[in-house]
């Protein structure tokens, strides 16, 4: 068993269960300017939990955050070189596409930021407020979007959560000793 071409049959599989209909609203899922309130939702809940100060480093904390995954999973993107679904000349007539990035596939930078960033605001809120975890949904919504649009394999996705999850852990520890050292 192949994995790869495994991996290509559950994303024609998953890409063609999509229609006409659903195509607006999967569009409108996959373009991060359309989270901007849930993301103000966040900041707010942050700021009345944490106050100006640790509001605003964990603010700072976000920024990097986002801009330290967006640059890994650059990286790895150049570095694996792995072509997009709607740029593979061996599926890409098999699927449904309806945006055609040219930049490369592996990882998913959409599942590996979403989860990275929400995971890190999960492990951070999960004592204030008991229905943060439903924000879970956001990754996966985010990422599975990429697979309907036919633009991410599901292992780019997989590996993107994974990664995002096992960054987040990390990351919340060191903000926390951070956060000791400066406000204890």
């Amino acid at each position: 068993m192949n994995i790869i071409q495994k991996d290509k049959e559950l994303l024609i599989f998953l890409n063609n269960l999509g229609n006409e209909y659903w195509d607006p609203f999967w569009l409108t899922v996959t373009d991060q300017r359309n989270w901007i309130p849930l993301f103000l939702l966040i900041i707010f809940l942050i700021f009345k939990k944490l106050g100006w100060k640790k509001g605003g480093l964990v603010l700072i904390a976000l920024i990097v955050l986002v801009a330290f995954s967006d640059q890994f999973t650059n990286l790895i993107k150049n570095s694996i070189q792995r072509i997009r679904p709607n740029n593979d000349i061996t599926i890409k007539y098999q699927l449904r596409t309806l945006i055609s990035p040219q930049s490369f596939s592996f990882m998913s930078g959409h599942a590996t930021t979403s989860t990275f960033f929400t995971v890190f605001i999960i492990l951070l809120l999960k004592d204030t407020y008991k229905y943060i975890y439903f924000l879970i949904l956001f990754p996966l919504i985010f990422a599975y979007s990429r697979l309907y649009l036919g633009i991410h394999f599901p292992i780019d996705i997989l590996v993107g959560i994974i990664i995002g999850t096992f960054f987040a852990i990390i990351y919340h520890y060191l903000y926390k000793k951070i956060d000791k050292k400066l406000f204890s």
